[in-house]
C-alpha cells in the first residue's frame, strides 16, 4: 500500500505541470483546448527519440517543451487569425498531431528501456526522487505564479475575464491568447516528456484522456483547496494532481470495488463528475438556507409590525 502511495505521488507531481497547462486555458483564459491530447503525446515523443539517438536527456527534455509550445501556437493561430472556433481548433490540431507524432518517431512505440534518462541518478532513491519531482513541480508553479503577474501575464488573465475591455485598453488579445495556449501546451509537452523516460517508453496514444485528467486536477485541487487568487489556484492544481493520483491508487486497490487499470478512464469520469456536481450542490443548499433565513426574519418582521397594530 506504502509504495503505491510513493508510486501516485511520484505520478501526481509529474502530472502536475499538465495541471498547471490545463489550468492556463480552462481558467484563465476560459479556451476550451483539446491539443493537449495530442501535445502531451508530442512531448514524449520528442523527448524519446531524441534520446534514442545520443542527445542529453535534459535537451531532449528542453525541445519536448519548444515542441509543446509549437504545437499550442499553431492551435492559437487557427483560433485567432483563422477565425476557427476554440474547441474545433483544439480538435483539428490534435488530429494533426495524431500522425506528426508518427512521423516523429516512426514507429507506435518508442522504448527507453536502457537509456539515460533525466531520473536515471535519483531514481533508485524513492525519497530523493520525490524530492526532485517536487522541486521540478514546485520552481514551474513559482515561474507560473510570476509570469502572471508581469504585465503580460495581467493582460492575458484580463483576456480570459473580459476580452472586449481589454482590447479597449489597447492590449493585442490575439497575441495574449497565443502566447497562452502556447504556455500552456508547452508545459503539457514537458510533463509528457517528463512521464516517458518514467515510464521508459513513449507510445503515440498515451495522450488520450489527457485533457480529462487534467481538469480532474484542477477540479479537484479548487474544491479541496480554494482559488481566491491565482497564488492560491495553481497551488491548488498542483497539489489537486497529487490528489488525484492517490484517489486512484487506492481505488485500483480497494478489493470490495473489483476494479483493475483497465478501469482509470471509468474512474476519472466519476471523479469529475463528484468534483463538479459537490461545489453546485453546496451553493444550492447555501442559497436555499439563506432563502429559509430570510422567510423567517421576513416573516417575523410582518408579525412585530401586526403586534404592534394590535397593541395600539
Amino acid at each position: 500500500m506504502l509504495d503505491s502511495i510513493y508510486g501516485a505521488i511520484e505520478l501526481g507531481l509529474m502530472y502536475a505541470l499538465m495541471a498547471l497547462g490545463v489550468y492556463i486555458t480552462f481558467r484563465i483564459l476560459d479556451f476550451p483546448d483539446l491539443t493537449v491530447d495530442g501535445s502531451f503525446a508530442t512531448g514524449a515523443a520528442i523527448a524519446a527519440v531524441m534520446i534514442t539517438h545520443g542527445y542529453h536527456p535534459l535537451i531532449a527534455t528542453l525541445a519536448a517543451f519548444g515542441g509543446g509550445l509549437l504545437a499550442g501556437v499553431c492551435t492559437g493561430l487557427l483560433h485567432t487569425k483563422g477565425k476557427i472556433n476554440g474547441l474545433l481548433s483544439g480538435i483539428l490540431m490534435m488530429i494533426a498531431l495524431y500522425s506528426i507524432n508518427l512521423r516523429i518517431t516512426g514507429k507506435p512505440n518508442t522504448s527507453l528501456i536502457g537509456e539515460s534518462t533525466i531520473f536515471s541518478s535519483v531514481a533508485s532513491t524513492t525519497w530523493l526522487y520525490i524530492v526532485v519531482l517536487l522541486a521540478v513541480a514546485v520552481a514551474f508553479m513559482l515561474l507560473l505564479n510570476a509570469f502572471l503577474h508581469t504585465d503580460l501575464g495581467l493582460a492575458l488573465r484580463a483576456t480570459g475575464d473580459n476580452d472586449r475591455m481589454i482590447r479597449s485598453f489597447g492590449a493585442n488579445t490575439d497575441r495574449t491568447k497565443i502566447i497562452g495556449i502556447a504556455l500552456s501546451n508547452g508545459l503539457v509537452a514537458l510533463s509528457g516528456a517528463m512521464i516517458a523516460q518514467d515510464g521508459g517508453y513513449a507510445n503515440n496514444s498515451m495522450g488520450i484522456g489527457m485533457i480529462v485528467i487534467g481538469l480532474a486536477s484542477v477540479i479537484i485541487g479548487e474544491a479541496i483547496f480554494g482559488a481566491k487568487n491565482v497564488v492560491r489556484a495553481t497551488l491548488a492544481a498542483l497539489l489537486g494532481s497529487i490528489v488525484y493520483r492517490i484517489v486512484i491508487a487506492l481505488a485500483l486497490r480497494a478489493d470490495w470495488l473489483h476494479l483493475n487499470a483497465s478501469d482509470l478512464k471509468l474512474i476519472t469520469a466519476i471523479i469529475v463528475i463528484i468534483a463538479l456536481v459537490i461545489p453546485t450542490a453546496r451553493r444550492a443548499l447555501k442559497q436555499r438556507s439563506l432563502a429559509r433565513k430570510r422567510s423567517v426574519e421576513l416573516a417575523a418582521e410582518v408579525m412585530g409590525r401586526r403586534g404592534g397594530q394590535v397593541d395600539a
